[in-house]
């Protein structure tokens, strides 16, 4: 009898932690516009893949500016940041390879989020690259201006651009 006057309520306290632990950790990561978390410092590094070396996240996808952005400000939001999702981070970003710290920054989003810049344009992905080097969104004028890949000295590569 008095082991089951024990049992529930170290079982009570017991799920009463792990109601807390999940919704501190679902707290811990920011959803972005694009349906994307993030909990962790993004990582920007380069590679090269057809256009010369570029900047890409630390799976290796392309990222990409967009030339309607103005200053370091995003204006890609709603639909245009579902196609173009944004690399956001949850902490200071990092450089890798020829990537350059001193480039990298972040700003606010409207949703909340924060997003990576470098060399003061806001950085994003393309949903129609599915695998590691494509950059099928170079040169697209998707949402009224030119999304170009970026090299490592912050510029956009025109290059494949039509």
């Amino acid at each position: 009898m008095k082991r089951s006057i024990l049992i529930i309520p170290i079982a009570i306290l017991a799920l009463a932690v792990v109601a807390v632990a999940a919704v501190a950790h679902s707290g811990a990561s920011k959803a972005t516009s694009a349906g994307y978390a993030t909990s962790s410092a993004a990582t920007i590094s380069t590679a090269s893949h057809g256009l010369g070396t570029m900047l890409v996240d630390a799976k290796g996808r392309t990222v990409y500016l967009w030339k309607a952005d103005t200053g370091h400000k995003s204006t890609c939001s709603g639909a245009c940041a579902t196609a173009w999702p944004p690399v956001t981070t949850g902490g200071k970003p990092k450089a890798h390879g020829a990537a350059k710290a001193s480039l990298l920054g972040t700003t606010k989003r409207s949703d909340g989020s924060t997003q990576v810049t470098y060399a003061g344009h806001p950085l994003y992905r393309f949903k129609g690259d599915t695998k590691v080097g494509q950059h099928n969104g170079q040169g697209s004028d998707a949402f009224g201006a030119d999304w170009l890949v970026v090299a490592p000295g912050g510029k956009a590569i025109t290059r494949g651009a039509s």
